[in-house]
């Protein structure tokens, strides 16, 4: 296979409940992602957020695919998922995710996203 893109599947634990039910602070974290990682939305984000004291649930379309976010603040936790269909570095998650909605413990899954299979020899 030859691997083209990227996924990552991030988890993060331990986060402020108050920043993952406030679209806002959602925003931010994902205004400094597209930032860092010099990505290219090609519209504006589309947010949803649930009733009470439920979590929030945002996509932003990019050039490069798609970044996405859920929130579940009643675990202190959320789930982000980059896809880019050209390889990078995504940098330090942990880092970037303690700084932005305080969490302490994240969990980072890459994926190599194969879009065409290798030249197969008979």
């Amino acid at each position: 296979m030859i691997a083209n893109g990227t996924e990552w599947i991030v988890e993060a634990f331990g986060c402020d409940p108050a920043r993952l039910g406030d679209v806002h602070a959602l925003q931010t974290m994902f205004e400094a992602i597209v930032r860092d990682l010099s990505l290219n939305p090609v519209a504006n984000g589309v947010w949803h957020r649930f009733p009470g004291h439920g979590g929030v649930t945002g996509v932003v379309p990019l050039a490069e695919s798609h970044l996405t976010v859920h929130t579940f603040p009643e675990h202190a936790s959320l789930c982000l998922n980059l896809f880019c269909c050209t390889p990078r570095d995504a940098g330090d998650w942990e880092a970037r995710l303690a700084l932005l909605v305080g969490a302490r413990d994240v969990r980072v899954r890459m994926i190599a996203r194969d879009y065409a299979l290798a030249a197969i020899s008979t």
